[in-house]
């Protein structure tokens, strides 16, 4: 494919910022510059670009390759694997602009601002692609997109799907900021939290008519990288630029959990079964030996006994019925180490209802 090349970069910046459209493919070397294109914090493109084209970067389709050499920056690893993650996340905003308009989400009972937000949303995660791009240094790959299928078919499947990934990135950026190395990098993470947080609150109020609060504090998962991992479920094999880093690293590869059949529901104080998804990535269970379901609510967690015969476990019924519960099978109580844990993650939302019900 050949790449156009917009000269000088003044007239770059010019052309998005007077009329806030996405920047045209560059040549991904030029990427590396942090000073090229629209620049997140300083152009209106990130917050207010309602066109149905991919906005910059989100225009680009691969890697950016490391244009020096040397060792990699102190959280060159933590924003590799944030990027391929914010890639997932910016491609679904995406793919919702392209397939739905106003009128999808009106007729199907969401408010007519529905799409709007959306794409503010989709601009948003763009700059967040920009951002993380910047973090990584150039001595190291910045990865590009994948292909991607999600798990929705309508406007409102998408909306539920697009409130499990609001209230989910709260978690995994948490537990990414435990992984920070640079006070700066810290600093950032609680800055894009922060803007995921506002996100997520628009869709509780104005979509669900819910409760936008999760509790004192929302759910702290101290291992990103699982949650992460998670998000290869829609990632297209083979789809990925070949530079690409594995995603995320390190990998696990977990067996993954949905709720299975047995399920009374999955409030606290309820019976849930540990649906193994994968047939080729089972978990094993040594006899006499002890396991626990691992229950992460707001910044503690509970441990109850697994049934390895049943694969259930009781949901704590103390749980405040708030936000969301990370649950996770464990060789250990409390889940410890990131290699105490032998399955998951398995993300419960306990609002609004509506998900909470349904086992989204």
């Amino acid at each position: 494919m050949a790449f156009i090349r917009f000269t000088p970069l003044a007239a770059v910046l010019a052309f998005s910022l007077a009329h806030c459209a996405p920047v045209a493919e560059p040549l991904l070397s030029e990427l590396s510059n942090t000073s090229y294109g629209p620049i997140p914090g300083q152009s209106p493109l990130y917050s207010t670009y309602s066109g149905t084209a991919p906005p910059f970067p989100g225009n680009i389709t691969g890697a950016i390759v490391n244009t020096t050499a040397g060792p990699p920056g102190e959280d060159d690893l933590l924003f590799q694997n944030l990027l391929s993650a914010e890639w997932v996340i910016f491609s679904f905003y995406q793919q919702g602009v392209e397939r739905f308009n106003s009128t999808d989400f009106i007729e199907a009972g969401l408010p007519n601002t529905t799409y709007e937000r959306i794409q503010q949303i989709r601009d948003n995660e763009a700059g967040h692609l920009r951002i993380f791009q910047d973090q990584i240094s150039t001595n190291s790959v910045k990865p590009g997109p994948c292909q991607y299928v999600y798990p929705f078919e309508d406007p409102i499947s998408y909306i539920a799907l697009q409130t499990v990934i609001e209230i989910s990135s709260m978690a995994f950026l948490t537990g990414l900021e435990l992984q920070a190395k640079l006070t700066l990098s810290k600093a950032a993470l609680v800055a894009i939290a922060a803007t995921e947080s506002r996100h997520n609150t628009w869709s509780l109020i104005d979509n669900w008519k819910s409760t936008p609060f999760a509790g004192p504090a929302d759910t702290v998962y101290p291992y990103a990288n699982q949650i992460l991992d998670f998000t290869n479920e829609w990632v297209v094999n083979g789809s990925c630029p070949l530079e690409n880093p594995i995603y995320p690293t390190p990998r696990q590869n977990l067996p993954q959990i949905t709720p299975g059949a047995g399920t009374t529901a999955i409030t606290p104080g309820s019976t849930i079964v540990f649906n193994f998804t994968q047939p080729d990535n089972q978990p094993h269970f040594t006899p006499d030996q002890d396991y626990y379901a691992v229950f992460f609510h707001g910044v503690y967690n509970i441990s109850v006994p697994f049934n390895t015969t049943t694969y259930s476990a009781v949901i704590p019924p103390q749980i405040e019925p708030l936000g969301i519960i990370i649950a996770v099978v464990a060789d250990e109580e409390g889940a410890p180490t990131k290699e105490s844990v032998l399955a998951g993650t398995l993300i419960l939302p306990q609002s609004p209802a509506a998900l909470a019900a349904s086992g989204v």
